[in-house]
């Protein structure tokens, strides 16, 4: 598993790439799907995911609907039209961070 502090700092990109393949996911959810496809290395706190979702929703980032299941709801994120391009925009940004850590760190390719 990762430090907290390696997720704090790539959270937004996580979720946002979450959302950009998922199209339309809920706070559970995401945190579920994550810790599957990284073999629980990855495992994001609701108290980390809630206040991320929040900012990103506070930006403009996200669209929210909110379903009733019974007597609970469930709140659902999906990417705006800006948050689409931020997505991209994060990975890309996320992968030549990457690259530029691995010359840094003088780390050769397996």
């Amino acid at each position: 598993m990762y430090s907290s502090e390696l997720i704090k700092g790539t959270l937004k990109t996580i979720v946002l790439k979450m959302l950009a393949e998922n199209k339309r996911m809920y706070g559970y959810e995401i945190t579920q799907k994550v810790k599957d496809l990284t073999g629980n290395k990855i495992q994001i706190t609701e108290g980390a995911l809630y206040p991320t979702l929040h900012s990103l929703e506070a930006d403009g980032i996200l669209i929210t609907e909110t379903e009733y299941i019974g007597k609970r709801v469930r709140k659902y994120y999906s990417l705006s039209k800006e948050g689409q391009s931020k997505s991209k925009e994060k990975v890309n940004e996320f992968a030549d961070f990457m690259n530029t850590m691995k010359f840094l760190l003088e780390i050769k390719p397996a």
